[in-house]
């Protein structure tokens, strides 16, 4: 299949030199007489590369390249330059660019510079061994990736892992918390130990707690026996809560002092149980916001961060996508006993431009979904969900925002109301709010207020 070059300049002689050239080497070509209309290109079609001028009328080469990598950071960008600008197209390379080309242009150095630039594209797999050679060397082979803010992520990880520290994984429903709070634990010494994970968000308050620290025969209705709960069934070894802002304040006491003292009792019980267990918990609730409105332990939670890893969304490090396309595709493909060898290239982009709202598990689920359709070597566009082909982008859960979002903009205006109410002075003002002076500064400093 050709590639497809986009060139983006408002000089017509130029543009049609250009678009004339690649031509006859054998790509495709789209062309456009502004940076705005080369952006409407690339929002609508596929494309691998881009050669656009930096000085045009409406918007320069930097915004386009910035605006390039923000939807698609796997379309390599070429800036071509006047020799005054030289400058700002080095800058340009530090954002992102493939390189620069001096006017007048050079045909055999942009040819030479294009191929270069296309070859990036086949270097990708090789680059996502390497990083699963890295992760084999931590015991983290489940956890794929390319982008540099995952690899900070599993850098951090694999700093902790070796530690007895409680860690508290922060991130988005279907990021991958789970596999991290493994990766953690199989790259420990407590590796050959049981790991055990609870969901406190499938399980109510009774059942919970019983789940977790056992009960006592006759304790309720129904404890014909006593039960061990998860907590000693992984002594010496790790237990992963999940969901841990589910977690009911009963529930939270009892893990509070499992951390502080190493025991608990259990449920009916009167004599204190001993365990050395390593708590790793993972949430995608604001718990700051649950300190605030008394639902969540601020002494928990600062016993929960000892150290915190935060997974961003796939939405943020959209580099991380083909290597998990490739990697859901050959595992859907065998499964399902199908020669499926690649994505098409419209397919590819469409996927590539998605803000994928249920993050890396809705990814896992959109390949499967296309093996299982296919008919071909290829997976096309017709293999996808309509929501992708519109490219629909993530929307507040309701009218006015997600629900962390509206408790922060109700807390910013009491918080506000209370200053003024208090001209300024912070005591009475957490007074008037009914919280601590210290749990004030803090709200202020995150609000960023005044």
């Amino acid at each position: 299949m050709k590639e497809v070059i986009l060139v983006i300049d408002d000089e017509d002689t130029q543009r049609e030199i250009l678009t004339g050239f690649l031509k006859k080497l054998g790509y495709k070509v789209e062309k456009a007489s502004s940076g705005k209309e080369g952006l409407s290109i690339i929002a609508n079609k596929a494309v691998d590369l881009v050669l656009t001028d930096f000085k045009m009328a409406d918007i320069d080469g930097i915004e386009v390249l910035e605006s390039i990598k923000k939807l698609n950071p796997e379309i390599g960008v070429i800036i071509i330059t006047a020799f005054g600008t030289i400058e700002k197209s080095v800058e340009a390379m530090r954002k992102g660019a493939e390189d620069y080309l001096i006017k007048p242009i050079n045909l055999d150095e942009l040819e030479l510079i294009i191929k270069k630039a296309l070859e990036r594209k086949s270097l990708i797999s090789e680059n996502v061994q390497l990083k699963k050679e890295i992760s084999e060397k931590y015991h983290f082979s489940q956890i794929v990736y390319s982008s540099k803010v995952m690899e900070e992520v599993m850098n951090l990880a694999a700093r902790v892992a070796p530690t007895k520290a409680s860690v508290l994984i922060r991130g988005e429903s279907g990021t991958g918390k789970e596999l991290v709070a493994k990766a953690i634990h199989y790259g420990s010494p407590r590796k050959n130990k049981t790991l055990i994970i609870v969901n406190c968000g499938v399980l109510n308050e009774n059942l919970l707690i019983s789940t977790l620290f056992g009960h006592e025969k006759g304790s309720f209705t129904g404890a014909i026996r006593q039960t061990r709960g998860k907590f000693e069934l992984s002594d010496k070894g790790t237990i992963f809560i999940d969901e841990v802002g589910d977690l009911p304040l009963a529930a939270q006491i009892q893990l509070l002092r499992v951390l502080q003292e190493g025991n608990f009792e259990r449920l009916g019980g009167e004599s204190p149980v001993e365990v050395d267990v390593r708590v790793i918990a993972a949430t995608h609730r604001p718990v700051e916001q649950m300190i605030a409105i008394g639902t969540f332990r601020e002494d928990l939670f600062y016993r929960l961060n000892v150290i915190t890893i935060t997974i961003p969304p796939l939405r943020e490090r959209k580099e991380d996508i083909p290597a998990l396309l490739d990697h859901y595709l050959k595992i859907y493909a065998e499964e399902n006993s199908k020669k499926i060898i690649n994505f098409s290239k419209e397919a590819f982009d469409l996927l590539m431009k998605y803000d994928y709202p249920g993050n890396v598990r809705e990814l896992k689920n959109i390949v499967e979904r296309a093996v299982i359709l296919s008919r071909g070597e290829l997976i096309t566009s017709e293999d996808l969900t309509e929501n992708i082909k519109r490219k629909e982008k993530r929307k507040p859960t309701t009218l006015y925002g997600t629900l962390p979002q509206q408790i922060e903009t109700l807390e910013r205006a009491l918080i506000q109301d209370a200053l003024k109410q208090s001209e300024g002075v912070q005591t009475r003002a957490a007074e008037i709010l009914g919280i601590s002076e210290r749990n004030l500064r803090y709200k202020i400093q995150k609000l960023g207020l005044k």
